[in-house]
């Protein structure tokens, strides 16, 4: 048996249980949505990439630079050249929920066997200026628009993926049209809006197309506030080192304070003979397992500022929620505990965490204590981790448990810690 001690630091909780996808909500029904659920959550920021392939965001009148301005040949400064109804409604009702939107000024990926949006636009100036009026109509007011202070705009999403892919399902130009796109939009935009976060390009995995995006940036003079980046693996490990060398790269650029933002992520062990066995992990007890561990890993780097996972909406990709229910899975747990812990003054830090536990752990105003435990493997014949909890005081717990045969429910109330954790589950302590 390991036991675990902890203390105390002055860290307090980051941004790690963001999205991609808001709730699925129609004013009016009362019969099938997640938005109580989702709202329980606590999720800070939905980014809204991909959102126009969701009927329950508006679909293809929706989020993205064509489905808004949807005749390129029009007038960027004239108001009746945009179409803004169904993304108004998706990002009113996201805020509802106590979420802002991350706004990904871009495409939709595009699996079609003819790319449409994912093509460079005709003219890279008017586009940017397009995104200057989408930006005001959101902050300003522009158009009968709002005054929502949405902070953070990315631009594009992917545009790694190789020139010569047969498929190009993000972006349809090449490397060096985008780095035109990108330097006119965030120059642009920057100058127009300076008090915003101005970032991207939404990485897929190509380092060596970042580390020439970056030099390149650079030798233009184009501001980068943040840098988002996206990884699909099996263990939280991957994802740091992973981390660690998009940290050394910014600084190595130049952009050493720009916010490193991880705005995809979620279990995959591969995309072709092993996706079907991916996507059932990812929705069931090894998905939301692997979750908390990578949110448990992230508040522990430096190199992370932000964490998004792909994603709540009604995808094969989301463990939070059924696809046709709009239920709880048991990923759910690992987003809505996470959310528990911005009450929290300071986190106290595990001093030796054996092999396969991760742990989060926070103190709150009053001294009591609020700690989550995953025990994660990407081996599914893991053993179980008897582990025994000291937090150097005597008190009083709530135990709360995700497992293949729990769905976050109290199992007991005790003062002693001492669990035999399955693999690939989670528990939450709460001092009473």
């Amino acid at each position: 048996m390991d036991t675990l001690t902890f203390k105390r630091t002055d860290n307090t909780f980051k941004i790690l249980n963001a999205t991609n996808g808001g709730p699925w909500y129609k004013r009016g029904d009362k019969y099938r949505s997640n938005y109580e659920d989702y709202k329980a959550a606590r999720i800070p920021y939905s980014r809204n990439h991909d959102s126009a392939g969701c009927m329950i965001y508006g679909g293809p009148y929706s989020h993205d630079i064509t489905c808004i301005f949807p005749d390129f040949s029009k007038d960027a400064d004239d108001p009746d050249s945009y179409d803004f109804a169904c993304t108004d409604e998706s990002i009113l009702l996201t805020l509802d929920a106590g979420t802002q939107t991350f706004f990904r000024l871009g495409q939709t990926i595009e699996h079609q066997v003819k790319k449409h949006g994912t093509l460079p636009p005709p003219d890279f100036h008017k586009w940017a200026e397009i995104c200057e009026h989408i930006i005001r109509h959101y902050n300003e007011g522009w158009a009968d628009g709002f005054k929502l202070n949405i902070e953070y705009w990315e631009i594009w999403n992917e545009p790694d993926i190789p020139d010569d892919s047969p498929n190009k399902l993000t972006w349809g130009g090449t490397k060096a049209q985008f780095f035109d796109l990108y330097s006119i939009t965030a120059k642009h935009l920057k100058k127009r809006f300076p008090e915003l976060k101005i970032g991207g390009p939404a990485l897929s995995d190509n380092k060596e197309w970042a580390d020439d995006f970056l030099k390149e940036m650079k030798k233009r003079d184009v501001p980068i506030d943040f840098f988002s980046w996206h990884i699909y693996c099996t263990e939280p490990v991957q994802m740091t080192e992973m981390a660690k060398r998009i940290k050394k790269l910014l600084i190595d650029n130049g952009y050493g304070d720009a916010e490193s933002i991880l705005n995809e992520y979620n279990y995959i062990k591969g995309w072709t003979d092993q996706i079907i066995y991916s996507i059932k992990s990812m929705i069931g007890i090894k998905g939301a397992a692997f979750t908390m561990s990578c949110i448990t890993e992230s508040q522990k780097t430096d190199c992370i500022d932000m964490l998004m996972y792909y994603d709540t909406r009604p995808s094969a990709f989301c463990g939070a929620f059924d696809f046709y229910t709009c239920e709880r899975r048991k990923g759910y747990y690992a987003l809505a505990w996470y959310g528990k812990f911005y009450d929290m003054k300071r986190e106290l830090r595990c001093e030796n965490e054996p092999e396969r536990i991760y742990t989060l752990c926070g103190e709150d105003d009053s001294g009591k204590i609020l700690c989550v435990v995953t025990n994660y493997c990407d081996d599914d014949n893991a053993p179980n981790k008897e582990i025994k909890l000291d937090f150097g005081k005597q008190g009083e717990y709530e135990i709360y448990l995700v497992d293949d045969e729990h769905d976050g429910e109290l199992v007991k109330t005790d003062k002693e810690l001492v669990f035999d954790m399955k693999n690939q589950s989670i528990i939450l302590i709460k001092e009473i």
